[in-house]
C-alpha cells in the first residue's frame, strides 16, 4: 500500500501551507492570549471552502478523502492548533450524521455545516463517562412527541457556539452501551443551553463548555440510525477523527522541530551557531525521525478508512497513539533547545508545548487506544 500523495493533494498541502503561513500563523500568539474564538479564522477556513472537505458532493461539500483532511489538520497545526480544531471539530461533529442520518437529516443539516454557516459540535463525553461510554447518564425518553432529554454533557468543543450537536444518549439504560442513541440537535431547541466555559491549559481560543439538555424535546425523525446502534456510531466516527487528531499532532510536532532548527542555526555559543553541537545535532535528528514516522502512521491509518480496511480501528488508534506521544516529546526537546528562550512567550514554542498536550487526551485517552491496540492483538479471551 502506498502513501504517496496525488498531485491534488500536494497542491493542497501548497495552498494551505501559503495560507497558513500569511493569514494563520500571524494570529496564533494572540489567539493564545486572548482565549477568545477566532472568529477570522473560522471565516477563513469557510471562504476556502475547507470546513466542508469531508462532506459528500450531494450535500454541499467536497468529499474528500480521510487522506486530505489530514494533510488540512497537519499544515494548520503546524501554524495554529486551535485553528486546525476548528477545521478538526466540524468533520468529527458532521460524521455521524453523514453515517447515520437519513437523506432528509443530511440534506438539511450538512449544507450549512459545510460552508461554515452552521457551527457543529460533538457531544458524547459526560462527567462521570469520558472512557467508559457506557455510565453515559444523559436520558431520551421516547414520547408521543418525540424523545425528551436530559442530561450534561461536558468538554464539548465548540459547545457555546455550536447550531447543531451531534448528540449520544441512553434510549434504553437497562442496556449499557447499546442502549444508546444517536441524536441531531439544534441549540435553539427548546431545554438546551451552554454551562461553564473551561479554562484550558492549550487550545485556548477553542471554546469548549458544558452543553446542557433540560426537557428538550427532540423530534423523532432527529434520531439518526437505529435505536441503540449509538455507540457503534460512536466508534466509526472516532476511528475516522482519531487519524486526524494524529494529523494535528503531527503538524504541532513539525512546527516545533521548524522552530528548534531555526533557533540551532542562527542561535550562536563558543563562537559559532549551536547547530554544530553534537548534543544539539542528535535532539534534532531524533525529532524529524519521530516527526516523520508519526506522519507516515497517519497517513496510513488514514489510507486504511479511505478503502474500508478492517485493519482501521487498530490503525486509527496506533496513529493517534503514537502521534501525539510524539507531539508531546518533540515539543519538549525543542524547547530544550532553545532553552530558557524557549520557556517564554515571546516564542510559540511555549504554546506549542501547552497545546501539544491535550492530543493525548482527547478522542480517546492514550490508555485507551492501547486497551484498543491490545484487544485487537489478542482477540476474545
Amino acid at each position: 500500500m502506498t502513501y504517496d500523495l496525488s498531485e491534488e493533494q500536494k497542491a493542497l498541502r501548497s495552498q494551505v501551507q501559503e495560507m497558513a503561513a500569511e493569514k494563520v500563523a500571524p494570529r496564533a500568539a494572540e489567539i493564545d492570549r486572548t482565549g477568545e474564538y477566532p472568529w477570522d479564522m473560522q471565516k477563513l477556513l469557510a471562504e476556502n471552502d475547507l470546513l466542508g472537505l469531508a462532506i459528500p458532493e450531494e450535500y454541499g461539500g467536497s468529499g474528500a478523502s480521510l487522506l486530505s483532511n489530514c494533510i488540512v489538520a497537519e499544515e494548520l497545526a503546524r501554524a495554529c492548533a486551535t485553528t486546525s480544531l476548528i477545521f478538526v471539530v466540524q468533520k468529527l461533529a458532521a460524521y455521524p450524521i453523514i453515517i447515520a442520518g437519513s437523506d432528509e437529516t443530511k440534506r438539511k443539516y450538512l449544507p450549512p455545516i459545510a460552508k461554515g454557516d452552521t457551527i457543529a459540535a460533538f457531544c458524547l463525553t459526560e462527567r462521570g463517562a469520558g472512557s467508559d461510554a457506557s455510565a453515559t447518564k444523559t436520558i431520551a425518553a421516547e414520547t408521543d412527541n418525540g424523545y425528551l432529554m436530559n442530561g450534561e454533557k461536558c468538554f464539548i468543543t465548540n459547545g457555546s457556539i455550536a447550531g447543531v450537536f451531534s448528540t449520544f444518549a441512553m434510549t434504553d439504560p437497562d442496556r449499557g452501551v447499546r442502549g444508546i442513541s444517536t441524536f441531531v440537535v439544534e441549540s435553539d431547541f427548546p431545554g438546551v443551553s451552554s454551562g461553564h466555559i473551561e479554562d484550558k491549559m492549550g487550545l485556548r481560543g477553542a471554546q469548549v463548555s458544558e452543553v446542557n439538555f433540560e426537557d428538550c424535546l427532540v423530534p423523532k425523525e432527529n434520531m439518526m440510525g437505529d435505536r441503540g446502534s449509538g455507540f457503534i456510531t460512536a466508534m466509526k466516527t472516532l476511528d475516522s477523527s482519531r487519524p486526524l487528531v494524529g494529523a494535528q499532532a503531527t503538524g504541532i510536532a513539525q512546527g516545533a522541530l521548524d522552530e528548534a532548527v531555526k533557533w540551532a542555526r542562527e542561535r550562536e555559543q563558543f563562537g559559532s551557531p549551536i547547530g554544530k553541537l553534537q548534543g544539539i545535532q542528535f535532539l534534532l535528528a531524533d525529532m524529524k525521525t519521530r516527526v516523520e514516522a508519526a506522519r507516515q502512521l497517519v497517513y496510513r491509518s488514514a489510507t486504511l478508512c479511505d478503502n474500508n480496511d478492517p485493519e482501521l480501528s487498530i490503525f486509527s488508534a496506533m496513529s493517534k497513539l503514537f502521534a501525539s506521544d510524539v507531539a508531546m516529546s518533540v515539543t519538549t526537546d525543542a524547547v530544550q533547545v532553545l532553552g530558557g528562550y524557549g520557556y517564554m512567550k515571546d516564542h510559540p514554542l511555549e504554546r506549542m508545548m501547552r497545546d501539544a498536550k491535550v492530543t493525548q487526551i482527547y478522542e480517546g485517552t492514550n490508555q485507551v487506544q492501547r486497551i484498543v491496540v491490545a484487544r485487537r492483538l489478542l482477540g476474545k479471551m
